[in-house]
């Protein structure tokens, strides 16, 4: 089972560095470095949920602008709202 867990991050952690635009590699690849080794398997899922929008709505959200789909209020999204890079 830690396996698998330790398998997800890695997924997580590429996942997070190499979206398509510098900033969101920055943004958010900085944002799971800070917070992936305290997240347990709930949270990685909803860790995985948010790194599946694209970027340009994750940016909107970021910064408080309006966006195309609706956020959960969860744990991760809250984490990531209130992020500072």
């Amino acid at each position: 089972m830690s396996t698998d867990i330790e398998q997800i991050k890695k997924k997580i952690i590429y996942r997070s560095n190499y979206r398509g635009t510098k900033e969101m590699d920055k943004l958010l690849g900085a944002f799971t470095s800070k917070h992936i080794d305290q997240l347990n398997e709930d949270d990685l899922n909803q860790l995985i949920k948010l790194l599946e929008i694209d970027d340009n709505n994750l940016y909107n959200f970021y910064n408080g602008l309006e966006t195309d789909i609706v956020f959960e209020d969860n744990k991760i999204n809250n984490l990531f709202k209130n992020f500072k890079y």
